[in-house]
């Protein structure tokens, strides 16, 4: 596939997430997609995302997600963004704290001939964010 047409995938991966429009990953995502740092619990392929970026949306209601850097290949896009919401819901076990966080983080994806995530890599700042909600140490 084309750089474009990865970039354009990633887009609407990340508008699925910002908006909770979930279902849409299951045109996005393959059925085999493999994340290679998944949340705890997090099961394989669309339904995995749906239930994890579910989970963090019911969290944070107002997320949003800024992306500040990007590159892309043939079949990868990486990129650095930055994550800030407002802690209204249950996560993981903690109730709503009512703080915001903003918090970093970075993802690489690959994406097979049809234009679907089919690997992902990725790391977010998640110790800092349970941090801004005074849930972890300092």
């Amino acid at each position: 596939m084309s750089q474009q047409t990865n970039i354009a995938a990633q887009s609407a991966f990340a508008e699925a997430v910002v908006t909770g429009n979930l279902e849409t990953l299951d045109e996005i995502v393959a059925l085999d997609s493999i994340d290679h740092d998944p949340a705890p619990r997090q099961g394989p392929g669309p339904e995995g995302y749906k239930a994890m970026f579910g989970e963090l949306r019911a969290a944070f209601p107002d997320l949003h997600v800024e992306v500040e850097h990007l590159v892309a290949s043939d079949d990868e896009v990486a990129f650095a963004y930055t994550i800030t919401g407002t802690h209204l819901g249950p996560l993981m076990g903690y109730p709503a704290t009512g703080k915001t966080v903003s918090y970093r983080g970075m993802q690489i994806s690959r994406f097979d001939s049809d234009g679907k995530l089919v690997e992902r890599w990725g790391s977010s700042d998640e110790l800092g964010m349970l941090r801004q909600l005074g849930l972890a140490e300092a």
